[in-house]
């Protein structure tokens, strides 16, 4: 199980690459392996084979609230009054964190952080969790504990005899249900069961808790659905062959990419894509334009997505790391170059820069989102609304800023369109400010909230930001074969998040 789980990590490494964990159970203990690192530097043979049970839940973690640190990895673990353990893995983020902090403090506390060795808002869940399974079950504890978290989340999380799975009520993040030859797969995205050899189901419904012993599986309502999706999963954070309420997200990029040329043409000798996130979309505006599509950008396999990395510095080196030019292919070209969003500006500016160099005569940008002007509070990392470049310019101001020749994004209508979901289903806060999720107005935000300073409101310029994914990131929880005789017993990148 814990094998066939390090698989389903693999196909779930672009949700998060900072930390990576296993939990385990036998049906009498859960044991949690976790380190720092890519899935294949966290496990190797030896530590695989020594991970026995039945059932298992697995974790690529992408830093939201809480520091990058080993305390703060997933899956996150809690003992009960009684002795047994859950283990959870979490993908989302919380906005009402610190009321679900107040209500582990005792009365007169004013300061419980000393006692928490992690501080994500994850371990916050498990923590409440834990302190109600004595009196209740598991079970009774997540359907009493999950109608208050607010802000989105998408769990997997297990006891010694059972793997449980809840989305929020909006089903901000993916989840979907698997089947095996002889058990149940949960995981973030479809492509994380096509890797384990599991077969699509269903999505877990917003507000739904599955559960899945040996009995087999149950699901309970815990509230009533208001679905609104992500729709930068179909932009950027999902794998191009997942599939999303029915729509295959490859299929909607290269829409996106069609619609793009519709409302922002170009006279150009090439189009090229950003690789990897931007060439579906740069290979419909190649088909709806005429223009001929080329590969003018080499892309190291060996470097990691530089959005998601914890650092800014990180972020800017690993553009020079990640992307080299064909110059053979640039040289004497108008290029239209496609991309999937501008978040700060610095990968399209060092890009443009880059191309220039390798020759190319003009460089065109189509942006294959509309401009990220707002903060996500519900799992991306991007940063505060000061340094989101769309911010503070407008389209002009933002081409000069990166240089190109011209600059388009795609309307909001369009990218909704191309998803073929509701608008209404969909969340788009960070192109319109529009947040489906109350965001309390005295709410303590911001990354580190649980291990130093007080946060700022969330609807503050200065607020900081944050979760694959996300992103707490991708969750393969493979169950097998339960033998029937086994005993029963806040926000954003690391310095794009700076404390006011």
């Amino acid at each position: 199980m814990a094998k066939l789980t390090y698989f389903g990590l693999f196909a779930l490494q672009h949700r998060g690459q900072e930390a990576a964990g296993i939990a385990v159970s036998d049906g009498r203990q859960i044991v949690v392996f976790k380190d720092l690192g890519l899935v294949s530097q966290v496990f190797d043979e030896q530590t695989l084979s020594s991970l026995r049970g039945h059932m298992a839940v697995g974790h690529t973690r992408y830093s939201t609230t809480g520091s990058p640190t080993w305390e703060n990895a997933q899956p996150t673990f809690r003992t009960t009054a009684a002795g047994t353990g859950i283990a959870l893995g979490h993908n989302g983020n919380l906005v009402n964190t610190a009321e679900l902090v107040g209500r582990r403090l005792p009365d007169g506390a004013r300061d419980g952080r000393a006692r928490m060795s992690a501080t994500t808002d994850s371990d916050v869940v498990t923590g409440l969790l834990a302190e109600s399974a004595t009196d209740l079950g598991v079970e009774e504890a997540a359907l009493r504990l999950l109608p208050d978290l607010s802000g989105a989340f998408s769990l997997a999380f297990c006891d010694e005899t059972t793997l449980y799975a809840a989305r929020d009520r909006h089903g901000v993040r993916p989840l979907v249900l698997g089947r095996l030859d002889r058990g149940w797969v949960v995981a973030s995205e479809t492509a994380a069961l096509d890797i384990v050899g599991a077969s699509f189901v269903r999505e877990v419904e917003p507000g739904e808790l599955l559960a899945i012993d040996e009995e087999g599986l149950r699901s309970s309502r815990f509230a009533a659905p208001e679905p609104k999706g992500c729709i930068f999963e179909y932009v950027y954070l999902a794998r191009p062959d997942t599939s999303i309420a029915g729509r295959g997200v490859h299929s909607a990029r290269v829409e996106i990419g069609r619609r793009l040329a519709a409302e922002h043409p170009a006279e150009a000798d090439l189009v090229i894509p950003v690789p990897e996130s931007g060439t579906p979309a740069a290979v419909g505006y190649a088909e709806a334009s005429g223009i001929p599509y080329g590969m003018g950008l080499v892309k190291n396999a060996y470097v990691g997505r530089t959005f998601i990395q914890p650092s800014q510095t990180i972020r800017q080196l690993g553009i020079r790391l990640k992307l080299n030019p064909l110059r053979e292919v640039i040289r004497g070209k108008r290029l239209v170059v496609v991309d999937d969003s501008i978040v700060r500006g610095n990968t399209q500016r060092s890009l443009v820069r880059m191309l220039r160099e390798a020759g190319a005569v003009e460089v065109h940008v189509r942006i294959a989102s509309p401009p990220v002007r707002w903060p996500c509070f519900y799992g991306i990392d991007f940063a505060s609304r000061a340094e989101l470049v769309a911010n503070g310019l407008d389209n002009e101001g933002i081409r000069r800023s990166v240089g190109a020749d011209s600059l388009g994004y795609i309307s909001q209508e369009g990218l909704v369109a191309a998803t073929e979901q509701p608008r209404s289903r969909l969340c788009t806060a960070c192109f319109s400010g529009e947040y489906p999720i109350a965001l309390p107005e005295e709410a303590m935000v911001g990354k580190h909230m649980l291990e130093d300073v007080t946060g700022t409101p969330c609807g503050d310029s200065g607020s900081v930001v944050h979760e694959a994914t996300g992103s707490r990131a991708g969750v393969p929880v493979p169950v097998s074969a339960v033998p029937s005789t086994r005993s029963s017993p806040a926000y954003g990148a690391e310095d794009a998040l700076s404390r006011p």
